[in-house]
């Protein structure tokens, strides 16, 4: 269902039935582990993919940074230049 580097490739699914009787299939929540980092002050341009380039070598682990930082939409945790993003170490 998800490619294998993806932050939900394992987490587990469950199936059940709307209001109106359709049977979906659903995500269970996501727990996330807390994660220390080093602090990155965010510049202009900046995206986490670059950060985990940098640290990883592997920008698709983005999502890494992403739950370090308990962000459900990465990209705004680059948002304001100025701010400081917590990169974890790997």
């Amino acid at each position: 269902m998800f490619l294998q580097n993806s932050r939900y490739a394992r987490v587990a699914t469950v199936q059940t039935t709307t209001s109106s009787g359709e049977t979906v299939v659903a995500l269970k929540l996501r727990y996330l582990t807390p994660t220390s980092g080093d602090p990155q002050m965010v510049q202009s341009g900046d995206r986490l993919d670059l950060f985990a380039q940098a640290r990883t070598g592997d920008a698709t682990q983005f999502w890494h940074i992403a739950d370090a930082n308990t962000a459900l939409d990465g990209r705004t945790l680059v948002d304001e230049p100025g701010d400081t993003v917590v990169v974890p170490k790997r």
